[in-house]
């Protein structure tokens, strides 16, 4: 027996039931209908809890200071010693998430300034274990650094001792004002350091418009510098920029190779952050021993603050903390550098060369 065939009317038919009955569906699931509205409302609160979460864990990380900072050395790259060192935010408390992350739900939750605050308060109360001619360097976002709380946290510190890293992850809109806010700081010697320059929004208009005292190269451009003569121009060009200018230190960051650095120190970039130059670690002291031989290239740049004075250690990151009673009468505690969290001893100079020298 023959089988039915649909005829052209069956086929159009078909295909308008399937049609209604789909708008039947969106109709029962839309916002408007009871399902809808149910199905809205649950999201809703499902939100608002995932946030109350969320703000109550900044805030008991805020009032309890469960947050560490540790502190990665900026190196003279002619003679291997630190001239100064930047902060950085680690938190301890669950979820183990990036330090980025943590900041930008504090910053969801309108906490944003208050954790950037706590985490400056925290570094800034280490500066006198520094050699007095190291400085130190913080973070913080255009928001913070408009704030009356952020003036008021470096009020009692010496300024000039610190540089203010503006962070990318907001522009500023307003140059005038943004300026008008930090000039008694500036006064008092405080200088600012244009962080990730190349990337975000650290462009030339950005570089122009609020005339750093530091430019830091992106780690975009310092990775693989070494093998790629594209960054190599770029990265030659923005050095001969920020010295023509304005006499700008450059800070080359996330340098993780000795090939990196050797082509960096081959294009005259007067200092460098990395891995292959110092891990973050807990700050006790900065080593001050040269562990770098000095370059051709960097002879005649502009000069560049003395060397600190006593030395300084820093301990990786879940390195232990440790007290040699001898280097302890000379310089105060030290710590001993190992990569796998046990400690051990060894002489200064050792622990010097694995402090700048540790592999990445």
């Amino acid at each position: 027996m023959r089988a039915n065939t649909p005829t052209t009317s069956d086929v159009f038919a078909h295909k308008k039931n399937r049609a209604a009955t789909a708008r039947d569906r969106l109709h029962i699931s839309a916002p408007g209908s009871g399902t809808g509205r149910r199905e809205l409302k649950r999201d809703q609160a499902h939100a608002k809890r995932l946030s109350e979460e969320v703000e109550l864990r900044i805030r008991r990380t805020i009032d309890d200071r469960s947050l560490e900072i540790h502190f990665q050395p900026i190196v003279d790259l002619r003679t291997g010693l630190p001239l100064g060192t930047e902060a950085l935010s680690r938190f301890t408390e669950e979820p183990n998430r990036p330090p980025d992350i943590w900041f930008a739900e504090a910053a969801s939750v309108g906490l944003g300034t208050e954790l950037e605050i706590a985490a400056i308060e925290l570094a800034l109360e280490q500066m006198d274990r520094l050699p007095a001619d190291v400085y130190m360097s913080i973070n913080a976002s255009v928001e913070t650094i408009l704030s009356d709380q952020f003036r008021e946290s470096l009020a009692s510190v010496q300024a000039e001792r610190v540089v203010l890293e503006v962070t990318e992850h907001t522009p500023i809109t307003d140059y005038p004002a943004f300026t008008a806010s930090i000039s008694g700081l500036r006064s008092r010697g405080l200088r600012i350091a244009v962080d990730d320059a190349g990337a975000g929004h650290a462009g030339f208009g950005h570089l122009l418009d609020l005339k750093p005292d530091i430019i830091k190269l992106d780690i975009t451009l310092t990775r693989g510098i070494d093998r790629d003569p594209a960054r190599q121009a770029l990265g030659r060009a923005l050095l001969r920029f920020g010295f023509e200018l304005y006499e700008t230190k450059m800070v080359a960051e996330g340098i993780e190779t000795n090939e990196e650095l050797a082509t960096l120190r081959s294009l005259g970039c007067p200092l460098g952050q990395g891995f292959v130059l110092g891990r973050p670690g807990r700050l006790l002291r900065i080593p001050s021993l040269p562990l770098l031989p000095p370059h051709p290239s960097l002879a005649s740049l502009p000069p560049l603050p003395p060397p600190p004075p006593p030395p300084s250690l820093l301990a990786p990151d879940g390195g232990t903390e440790t007290t040699d009673s001898s280097s302890a009468k000379e310089a105060g505690p030290v710590l001993v550098l190992t990569g796998d969290g046990t400690s051990r001893s060894t002489s200064r100079e050792t622990r010097d060369h694995d402090l700048l020298h540790s592999a990445s």
